[in-house]
């Protein structure tokens, strides 16, 4: 098998668990907190880093934004052999009182998105492994004493279109109790469980739609501050979480 088309990695490139940011600047943040950190390949939105965690080989691989490049990232990673994906993502919550740098732990996915519906009928629920999800939720727990945002876990949507989030759609998924709107955990998810893989998510509260806050519109001010420190607290949750893996 030569290199993957998109990733630009061959069978046997990377570790078998892989944290997987949207952002491709994440990557190098997320090493940072790593050891023995090298660039293995970067293409387009992906951006691929091996390292190590407390002794545990890791790999670092950006996904771009939504899930039909999430898709294709996940497709190739386990074409090379990764068994294991953890989202480490923003999100806007859903819910009254879920704050601006709070984190969200998905349970499932409302699949309010176009590229599982080629691969399976929508009814097909898209669900991380349990083992990864309580991975992450008992390094939540145990982290809790360090401060920051609250954790929550339950249930979020996957969206395709950042900019058509309507009134209507924010109110269908806050009465669903749905915590918070992200672009690619139902594609993780749904690919994982194809696929043989085990998948999880943490995410990093960027905004609350239904109290009107939102992320900025600039570069510099993408994320608020509150968000913007917190991620570092989402970041190492998840790498806790690969210690448990």
């Amino acid at each position: 098998m030569g290199k993957q088309p998109h990733l630009l990695v061959e069978d046997g490139e990377l570790a078998d668990i892989a944290l997987v940011p949207g952002d491709p600047g994440r990557v190098d943040r997320i090493a940072d907190h790593c050891e023995d950190a090298e660039t293995v390949a970067q293409n387009r939105e992906y951006k691929l880093v091996n390292a190590t965690y407390e002794g545990v080989e890791v790999t670092i691989c950006s996904t771009g934004i939504g899930s039909p490049s999430a898709a294709i990232a996940a497709e190739e990673l386990s074409a090379v052999g990764v068994d294991t994906l953890l989202r480490v993502g923003t999100t806007g919550a859903l819910q009254e009182g879920i704050a601006i740098g709070d984190m969200v732990v998905a349970t499932g996915a409302a699949k309010d998105e176009g590229t599982t519906k080629r691969y399976e009928d929508e009814t097909v629920p898209a669900v991380p492994d349990y083992e990864v999800l309580s991975a992450l939720s008992d390094a939540a727990e145990s982290r809790e004493e360090d401060g920051g945002g609250a954790v929550h876990v339950g249930p979020v949507a996957t969206d395709d279109a950042f900019y058509a989030e309507t009134e209507a759609y924010v109110d269908d998924w806050e009465a669903a109790g749905l915590l918070a709107v992200e672009m690619e955990a139902a594609a993780l998810f749904t690919l994982a469980r194809r696929k043989g893989m085990r998948a999880g998510a943490i995410c990093t509260v960027d905004g609350n739609l239904v109290e009107g806050t939102q992320k900025g519109e600039t570069d510099d001010d993408e994320l608020p501050a509150a968000a913007r420190n917190n991620v570092e607290r989402a970041i190492d949750i998840a790498l806790d979480a690969v210690t448990r893996l």
